[in-house]
């Protein structure tokens, strides 16, 4: 039995997304992917836009849901065992996310229309960076973090060294990083916490 068309929609854009990047991966394509008509994609997703951003929320590593829980509620862990956890997640996310999205950069005119869809949507890269802000903000007035701490300058420095993790050991030639991704995110945090702890 075949999947439902929606599964089956995300998946081939998941997948050709990766592939050949989202500036290629076209509704006709992952249509044809899918096995399904373009019509029934838009029956599922109003633009590439909204498809793509579904397959971040849906297919790839969970950071922003991590964010927002944290921002809610830390929990009992420490700020590092937290810190870990979203560097980790980050990494993954970036890992994954960074060949769908680096098409885009090849093609200025789509890109423009590409972040105003996301500006829209009320998405883009700069999430994260506010969401571990308000998380940092909310443990810094919990005490947890010294008082005069840049958490914004701390949220960038964090999520960016995840994603440059993405780009850089791409370019390494095996594609492989130096270091295991739960070490990675250890070492990152404790780094940063010398600075904002």
């Amino acid at each position: 039995m075949q999947n439902p068309a929606r599964v089956r929609i995300l998946d081939a854009a998941h997948e050709l997304m990766l592939t050949i990047g989202l500036a290629r991966a076209t509704t006709k394509e992952i249509a044809k992917a899918a096995d399904c008509s373009e019509a029934a994609l838009y029956k599922y997703f109003a633009n590439k836009e909204e498809l793509f951003v579904t397959v971040l929320k849906e297919r790839l590593p969970k950071l922003n849901p991590l964010l927002d829980r944290l921002v809610e509620d830390p929990g009992e862990r420490t700020v590092e065992e937290n810190l870990t956890e979203i560097a980790r997640e980050a990494a993954l996310f970036y890992a994954e996310s960074f060949p769908i999205a680096a098409s885009l950069y090849a093609e200025p005119k789509l890109k423009q229309r590409h972040d105003a869809a996301m500006r829209e949507l009320g998405r883009g890269p700069h999430m994260p960076i506010r969401r571990l802000d308000a998380y940092l903000r909310a443990e810094q007035a919990a005490g947890r973090i010294e008082r005069d701490a840049d958490t914004y300058a701390a949220a960038s420095l964090l999520l960016g060294a995840c994603a440059q993790r993405a780009f850089a050991y791409d370019m390494t030639g095996d594609g492989k990083p130096p270091q295991p991704v739960d070490e990675f995110a250890a070492g990152l945090v404790r780094t940063l916490l010398r600075g904002i702890g």
